[in-house]
């Protein structure tokens, strides 16, 4: 298909502390037991897109990201890593290896993306529509848009709801409109040019931008050279690229090809005798023209001179498909409880008939009930009258007896002593929790240690 395959993997995300570290950067925090950045990578590989960039911010986090790659995809994927700065933004991040980038059509997919969406169906209807950009949309998840989402609980003061506007042409193929994390309750501006050229637009602020964009090459590195308001590069794709793209579609200056001739003819008029686009003509070639197509031919159904368009489409998901992305604390937990259950084909793992999944290796204690939607990672042990209801327990995990775990992710190689309760929590690697401590809402970071009999409630937890 000649499409290369770009994979954004960030680096040490701040807004996913204290989850995300040095020494766990966001391509390697565990959903299910393992990395985000495999999800996205087996995506790919039933697409049969097997030779991919994979972008890593930092030098000591592409190491570590390269490291893991290279051992469990060894003789199954080509992959490249690269490291850039963190701060570049995902603008930034492409510009940064535009070197590398070679073929004519880019897939551009951000390494925290778990979905069952096949890559390769939105390449298609990109190069179906000969577009310069598609972009993939998904339902938004149940809980709420996820970029939005505080990462403690000391930060849930109300605030103006935030959505995805956008609109979209009656075949819901092009993109006419799109603004990121708009408040709802403002007033919306949308450019009359597109909008008269459509005749119609639907307005949809239930879907969510999948961050999984087909460029055409040559217009994706013309985009990034450009200058935003005279002073800085566009930093980023959702924010700066794809909205440009969409409000100069009528009016494009990226496509050289559609100036070429009039260049040659020194006066930007195409000589009528020969090469004058007819409406008869137009309609001939095409069962259903686009509305670039008849906007370009002119008010009369044909054009002296060249009217310069570009499409925007997008390739919406069916609503019986998996999309998220992790890019909160709250789109962890989310996307961690999904995938021990109605997502559960992505976990990779086999359930049981009680649909849960304990590792041969695990050892479970006495009285001690793991309930639906549980994984139980390789080599952990749990004492007597435990209860894990709908969470994920990592490798190596200590647990002592009489403690409770509910909605929770906890990770690797943590000890959780006698009498403990976590519920609604996230703890990471290496956590030590004392007799009888108790986590309602809690973030916990790696290393931490929880003395004996805490009561924390919606606190974020990290070694200083």
């Amino acid at each position: 298909m000649d499409f290369q395959v770009v994979v954004l993997a960030g680096g040490t995300s701040k807004n996913l502390a204290p989850l995300v570290s040095k020494e766990v950067p966001k391509a390697l925090l565990p959903v299910g037991n393992r990395p985000v950045v495999s999800y996205v990578l087996d995506l790919l590989e039933q697409s049969n897109l097997k030779d991919i960039i994979v972008v890593v911010g930092g030098a000591d986090a592409a190491v570590k990201v390269g490291g893991w790659i290279s051992s469990a995809y060894v003789d199954r994927l080509r992959v490249e890593v690269v490291a850039v700065p963190e701060d570049k933004g995902t603008a930034g991040a492409l510009r940064a290896i535009s070197r590398y980038l070679t073929a004519s059509d880019i897939l551009v997919v951000s390494g925290d993306l778990v979905c069952d969406v096949p890559p390769g169906a939105v390449a298609a209807a990109h190069r179906r529509h000969d577009a310069v950009v598609t972009a993939m949309l998904c339902s938004t998840p149940i809980s709420g848009s996820t970029e939005s989402v505080s990462s403690s609980g000391k930060d849930k003061a109300k605030k103006p709801a935030r959505r995805n506007i956008i609109g979209l042409d009656v075949t819901k193929q092009f993109l006419l409109h799109i603004a990121a994390g708009t408040e709802v309750n403002k007033d919306m501006r949308v450019q009359k040019s597109i909008l008269r050229a459509a005749g119609q637009m639907e307005i949809r602020t239930d879907l969510m931008d999948a961050h999984l964009y087909a460029f055409k090459r040559s217009v994706l590195q013309e985009v990034l050279d450009k200058d935003l308001d005279q002073k800085e590069k566009f930093r980023s794709l959702k924010q700066d690229v794809l909205p440009y793209l969409v409000r100069t579609q009528l009016r494009s200056d990226v496509l050289a090809n559609v100036t070429l001739q009039a260049e040659e003819n020194g006066n930007g008029m195409l000589p009528s005798h020969k090469n004058q686009v007819m409406l008869s003509q137009l309609l001939a070639n095409a069962s259903t023209p686009s509305f670039h197509e008849l906007f370009a031919l002119g008010p009369n159904g044909f054009a002296r001179t060249a009217r310069k368009t570009h499409k925007c489409c997008v390739y919406i998901a069916s609503n019986d498909k998996y999309c998220a992305r992790l890019n909160s604390i709250q789109a962890y937990s989310d996307i961690n409880r999904d995938v021990i259950g109605e997502a559960s084909h992505l976990s990779g793992y086999t359930f049981s008939p009680q649909h849960n999944s304990i590792h041969p290796s695990a050892e479970i204690g006495s009285k001690t009930t793991v309930g639906p939607y549980c994984i139980i990672g390789e080599g952990s042990q749990m004492g007597d009258k435990c209860s894990v209801k709908r969470s994920v327990i990592g490798r190596h995990c200590r647990i002592g007896s009489n403690v409770k775990i509910v909605n929770s992710v906890v990770l690797n190689h943590i000890t959780i002593s006698d009498g403990c309760s976590i519920q609604s929590s996230v703890i990471c690697s290496n956590v030590q929790l004392q007799e009888r401590a108790i986590l309602k809402d809690c973030q916990v970071g790696a290393g931490y240690v929880v003395t004996a009999g805490s009561e924390i409630k919606g606190e974020s937890l990290a070694k200083k």
